[in-house]
């Protein structure tokens, strides 16, 4: 598969409105479709596994790939995928006012989120513990030890919330260091700046895989919180919802059934059963209801590949990362993602 190359573009700051703009069901397929292009958020920075792009401007990560997903499911072409690096804060502004169609960014699904800024959540694709990473020389043992001490944590995001949460609950005290920006929350832990560093767990894993010195970080045996990521729009369009859920799904399906890039078109020829056969197109009008081509799953998988394809090449054993699967396993495999079921 090719790599993509996306048009970034920068935001400038934006204030955070209480409640977000509702979306009337099926305009935001329609604004999509009428501009051209699926914007999608990126990080300024990276975002390693998730969200990262080199220096040639090309993106890649797991929530790169699901934007590209939605993108093939909607147009039949991923390259119509737009990346805007945008920092944790500008998120909610952005989705909004229009600038951003679904957030796809490492974000969990909240009460607060859903309440308080209007905004609506698609099914989880990667669930993951907030933990927390010390210098091995400091010899802790768990969070408690560090007590006195500082922890880093990445500003505006719900990882600086679950911390403060874990230390008011066992009644440690510590400095928290928020910081925006990722590459400057990691440089402040690995400088010595803070004693520890709290972040979902596969961010801790690949910081300190790709550290000057690997074996010098321990990961604490706290766990601050389970959060599931999830895709999130604004409230009111759920058309819009389910085309994030139904890619997913698709994706989910395909690993499921063991169809891969390489071989749908075999499968797709000569479908060995009627919910294979309605998923990849043969059945006429089955795109109708999200609005989208009868052969838009087809087109994901085609062009972007399965769930199992999309993990391995962003964090697993064709990545720099190597990190197994775990919980982000298929239902069959001793993991919790499932795919809807097409029939």
């Amino acid at each position: 598969m090719n790599w993509l190359k996306t048009t970034t573009l920068a935001f400038g700051a934006m204030a955070l409105t209480p409640i977000a703009a509702l979306a009337d069901n099926g305009d935001t397929l329609k604004t999509v479709q009428a501009r051209g292009t699926l914007n999608c958020p990126g990080d300024i920075g990276s975002y390693l596994g998730f969200a990262e792009v080199d220096d040639k401007g090309v993106w890649k990560g797991i929530d790169i790939e699901l934007c590209r997903a939605m993108t093939a499911a909607i147009f039949g072409d991923p390259a119509k995928a737009n990346i805007i690096p945008i920092d944790w804060a500008q998120r909610w502004p952005s989705l909004q006012s229009g600038d951003i169609d679904i957030i796809i960014k490492a974000s969990g699904g909240t009460l607060s989120r859903d309440g308080e800024l209007g905004l609506q959540f698609s099914n989880s694709y990667y669930l993951g513990t907030t933990k927390v990473m010390a210098h091995a020389e400091l010899g802790l043992t768990s969070l408690k030890d560090a007590a006195g001490g500082s922890v880093c944590v990445p500003a505006s995001t719900s990882t600086e919330r679950q911390v403060a949460s874990y230390l008011a609950a066992k009644g440690i005290e510590m400095e928290i260091v928020a910081i925006e920006k990722n590459e400057e929350v990691e440089a402040a832990y690995f400088s010595g700046r803070c004693d520890t560093f709290a972040a979902w767990g596969p961010v801790l894993a690949i910081a300190a895989s790709q550290s000057d010195n690997p074996d010098g970080h321990t990961l604490l045996p706290d766990v601050l919180a389970l959060e599931p990521e999830v895709m999130i729009t604004r409230q009111g369009d759920d058309n819009w919802v389910d085309i994030a859920n139904w890619t997913l799904s698709a994706l989910l399906f395909a690993e499921q059934e063991g169809i891969t890039s390489a071989n749908i078109d075999e499968v797709k020829a000569n479908p060995p059963t009627a919910e294979i056969g309605k998923f990849l197109g043969a059945t006429p009008g089955v795109g109708t209801g999200l609005g989208l081509s009868d052969d838009w799953a087809y087109n994901v998988i085609k062009q972007v590949g399965n769930y199992s394809e999309i993990f391995e090449r962003s964090l697993g054993q064709g990545s720099p990362y190597k990190m197994p699967r775990e919980m982000t396993a298929l239902w069959k495999d001793g993991g919790v993602l499932f795919p809807l079921v097409f029939d």
